[in-house]
């Protein structure tokens, strides 16, 4: 490689670094993994060092990544929280120990002493504590200025908000979520179809950055201490002393922290460390080796970006081939279709792992999977087993094609994959593994408004085999629901009429209890005001939905295809036995004033609700919008409007006070 062409490379790997490093601390969103970014890295800092004129203080090599999210208050570290220089071999720990050792030989140091610690996968945090008392809490950020997060760092209950002793002290610690908490996290997410975290140090570093501290409260978030950044009225000279001396204040230390007197013993921790990393309950991504002596240290010092007395040496991910023996379908509780890879039972990193997730029909095309393969696996993040890549070299020709079912596993109903999404799913409305998110929607405030079936009682109801589809809620009886409750009368009353009363709903909201995909509550009403009864649309062509405004072929297909299905015109016809109203109750208003005028509503409103507003406009024929556009005619602006107010003047939309609206509507 000429000169030039280092340049160039180095160029490109600072916008590669900087781009991932980006993802990874300020979104929390890693796109690649930890092992190919440290890559990178490493081939960035082998390049600046064979060619320093190309070496600038921007580059990542120089300074800690990481910025302050918008909307926390900055905080200066008094000491700066720096990172640490990777290793990746024990060759490279022998040159540090050299380095280390012939700086104490010229300040007359007679004995140098190391501790190992396990380098916790998670966001390190600055916790400040006055009078023993804890009064501020901080992330890393860059290393010199970073995010106050002192109450959610208040949430975390392994944090003390009283130590041991009254002295003024600054500790600095990892937060992280346990990989027992981030599986159980991530299971839940999938069943609730939102997006998985990526790994444990994510669903850490983005729990503890949000700006509720509510959310952050629900988070399992714990914290191991790992330094004192400073104290006052103490002085210690072994770094280990200051770490027996914390756990004494009170505070949770890095449990695993062994002296060593030698490189040798350093070795042998670092092995050790590694043979225990399965065990552990806690992620791990490597081990730190520390000079002890706290003088030494000063003496030592640091660069811009780490410090001279301490590398990080980075376990390589473990990986192991096994065989595809088959791909199953399993049905997640929202519908979604996910295949399962069976494979040969073998041990990866301490675990034996003989099934992983393939995520979706993309995936499986993208890794050209076939069942029968020979395939590499590894564990992303430690935690997650994942296949890496096919051995297409070691197929046979027995192998065999996957195609991901057009029916559901669970049900039979139909499953299809709509038009730029990656998920299929079961259109099945009665099907098992979607009955309880179903029955959830069904019951909710926007849809049928059953007032006391709420999320417990519905899991007690299926766990107790009361209901097994949506029309059971209206066969239970008065004992059943009693049963769920000590001295459960007065409740069950209360639930037997508000299921009674929820017979007598307007159409427009049966049809949003139904969950019918892409048809939200607007959509109902528009389609219970055209369509009067639940026949009239079940009945209704692909062709005349789609010419609805603002149904379009999108939703109108996702209509058609769910009255199809038989699951569904079962279910009809068990409400329509049960006594469920299927017509619609709105008398047709013959004031059309506001037909073919978009509202916006934005800002405090004080005479009506925002419904009560949304309401009034669409009885008279109108609509309402949730952005400006140039097609919005009125923006109804309450106290406090924001940028739809600031957009609505730009674009010359007409703004309406309260009081106009109201003359408006009289």
């Amino acid at each position: 490689m000429n000169k030039e062409q280092a340049k160039k490379r180095i160029e490109e790997l600072r916008n590669k670094t900087e781009y991932y490093a980006k993802k990874y601390y300020d979104e929390d969103k890693p796109e690649i993994s930890d092992f190919e970014y440290d890559m990178l890295m490493v081939e960035l800092r082998n390049l600046e060092k064979e060619y320093p004129e190309f070496v600038n203080k921007e580059s990542l090599t120089q300074k800690v990544g990481g910025h302050v999210k918008e909307g926390f208050k900055k905080v200066t570290h008094e000491v700066p929280l720096q990172s640490l220089q990777d290793i990746f071999n024990l060759e490279e720990i022998d040159e540090f120990d050299n380095r280390i050792r012939k700086s104490a030989e010229e300040n007359g140091i007679k004995e140098v002493k190391y501790v190992v610690e396990t380098k916790i996968d998670g966001l390190s945090a600055a916790l400040e504590y006055k009078d023993g008392k804890f009064v501020r809490g901080a992330t890393r950020g860059n290393g010199l200025v970073g995010e106050d997060v002192t109450q959610n760092l208040k949430t975390v209950k392994a944090i003390p908000i009283e130590i041991n002793d009254k002295i003024d002290v600054t500790v600095r610690g990892e937060v992280f979520i346990s990989k027992q908490d981030f599986e159980k996290m991530n299971q839940e997410r999938e069943e609730n179809e939102e997006e998985l975290f990526a790994n444990a140090r994510n669903a850490a570093a983005g729990s503890l950055r949000q700006l509720d501290s509510k959310i952050t409260e629900k988070r399992p978030l714990d914290i191991y201490i790992f330094n004192v950044q400073k104290i006052e009225g103490k002085e210690f000279n072994s770094h280990f002393d200051e770490l027996e001396y914390l756990a004494k204040l009170g505070f949770n230390v890095n449990p695993v922290r062994i002296s060593c007197n030698s490189l040798e013993e350093v070795k042998k921790a670092i092995e050790k460390i590694g043979e225990m990393r399965e065990t552990l309950t806690f992620g791990i991504d490597g081990a730190v080796i520390k000079v002890d002596n706290l003088k030494f240290r000063e003496i030592l010092g640091t660069t811009a970006k780490t410090p001279r007395w301490a590398i990080a040496y980075k376990y390589p991910p473990e990986q192991k081939e096994t065989i595809l023996k088959d791909i199953v379908c399993q049905v997640g509780r929202t519908g979604v279709i996910t295949p399962m890879a069976i494979l040969e039972p073998v041990k990866v990193a301490g675990s034996t792992i003989s099934k992983t997730t393939l995520h979706n029909e993309d995936f499986i095309k993208e890794k050209e999977l076939k069942i029968g393969d020979t395939v590499v696996i590894q564990k992303a993040g430690d935690v997650i087993p994942e296949i890496v890549k096919v051995l297409k070299e070691k197929r046979t020709g027995k192998e065999k094609e996957f195609e991901m079912p057009k029916i559901c596993p669970v049900c039979g109903a139909e499953a299809i994959r709509e038009e730029g999404e990656a998920a299929i799913r079961c259109t099945g409305i009665e099907c098992p593994a979607k009955l309880f998110r179903n029955l959830v929607h069904f019951v909710s405030r926007e849809a049928m408004n059953i007032d006391g079936l709420g999320e417990n009682i519905i899991q007690q109801l299926l766990d107790r085999r009361l209901i097994s589809n949506i029309a059971d809620i209206y066969e239970l009886k008065f004992e059943d629901i009693a049963s769920l409750k000590k001295n459960g009368k007065k409740f069950a009353q209360n639930l037997v009429d508000s299921i009674n009363t929820s017979k007598q709903n307007d159409l427009y909201r049966l049809i949003t209890a139904l969950g019918i995909r892409h048809v939200g509550g607007k959509a109902s009403k528009l389609l219970a005001k055209k369509y009067k009864t639940i026949d009239n649309i079940m009945n209704a062509s692909f062709e005349e939905l789609s010419e609805i405004n603002d149904i379009g072929e999108v939703m109108a297909n996702s209509i058609k295809e769910f009255f199809m299905q038989e699951q569904t015109k079962d279910l009809i016809e068990k409400l329509k036995t049960a006594g469920v109203n299927t017509i619609s109750l709105e008398e047709e208003s013959l004031d059309n004033r506001f037909e073919g005028k978009t509202f916006v509503l934005t800002g405090s409103l004080q005479k009506y609700t925002r419904k009560e507003a949304e309401d009034i406009i669409e009885k008279f024929g109108g609509k309402t919008s949730g952005s400006v556009s140039k097609k919005t005619d009125y923006v109804l602006a309450g106290e406090e409007a924001g940028s739809k107010l600031i957009k609505a003047q730009s674009l010359g939309v007409t703004i309406i006070s309260e009081e106009e609206f109201e003359k408006m509507s009289q």
